[in-house]
């Protein structure tokens, strides 16, 4: 937008999941609705910009599935501070549909002084929080206190120690912790016994990855009560 201040853009988008006759994971529509919109929002909340507004397509229509959808998009927009004056919605109202599918778009601004972007250090530790989930996992793992969210996304934001944050999705921890030292110019020495999948799909960002200081992992575990690995060292 200016020199100073930028545009952030998240998507997410799902198929055969919800509660429709062909879909492949049964689950009521506020469930896919709550996490679709969590997943975008923490891609844009994780490089430092705060959420202005959400659009969702709705493969579905309007009554019952579209509105059990929007219940959860709410749900979860509401703990960022958004309400159902920042969502545009658009559903299927032409035909019949067999099996749900949605996309979610989320905008957000920042200022360049809040970027997180590169911002991990030469021997920061680079930390999971929460297990690797896809499919019908998601939601036991979710009942057992198992896997991340949007308040561990903003906690881990808010410590002054958390260097680089980003949500790991389908395509696994490996390959978000590769993008993350990337941006920091730094190489990845790895802990040779992680204690978890590093290459399964963490599904609708069940996991955060985290660049702390290299001396604050007990401290960054005393926050939170969800499973932290230690993953790597970055050295630059």
């Amino acid at each position: 937008m200016t020199r100073n201040k930028f545009l952030v853009v998240g998507c997410d988008s799902c198929g055969a999941i919800g509660p429709k006759i062909g879909d492949v994971i049964k689950v009521d529509g506020s469930i896919l609705g709550k996490f679709a919109v969590r997943t975008a929002l923490m891609e844009v909340m994780a490089v430092g910009a705060k959420p202005i507004c959400v659009a969702c397509g709705l493969g579905v229509e309007p009554k019952p599935t579209g509105e059990s959808i929007i219940e959860g998009v709410l749900s979860e927009i509401r703990k960022v501070g958004l309400d159902q004056s920042s969502l545009v919605i658009s559903t299927e109202k032409n035909f019949e549909t067999t099996q749900t599918s949605m996309g979610v778009s989320v905008i957000g601004l920042a200022n360049l002084n809040e970027l997180k972007m590169g911002q991990a250090k030469d021997g920061d530790l680079i930390i999971s929080l929460g297990v690797p989930s896809v499919g019908i996992e998601v939601l036991e793992n979710e009942q057992k206190g198992l896997i991340a969210d949007l308040e561990d996304l903003m906690k881990l934001l808010s410590l002054k120690f958390v260097h680089s944050v980003i949500p790991v999705g389908s395509k696994g921890i490996f390959y978000e912790m590769k993008v993350l030292a990337k941006e920091a110019e730094a190489n990845l020495k790895l802990n040779q016994n992680p204690n978890i999948d590093m290459e399964k799909s963490a599904g609708p960002a069940t996991v955060i990855l985290a660049a702390i200081s290299g001396n604050r992992l007990e401290e960054l575990k005393r926050y939170f009560k969800k499973p932290i690995n230690l993953l790597a060292r970055l050295e630059k």
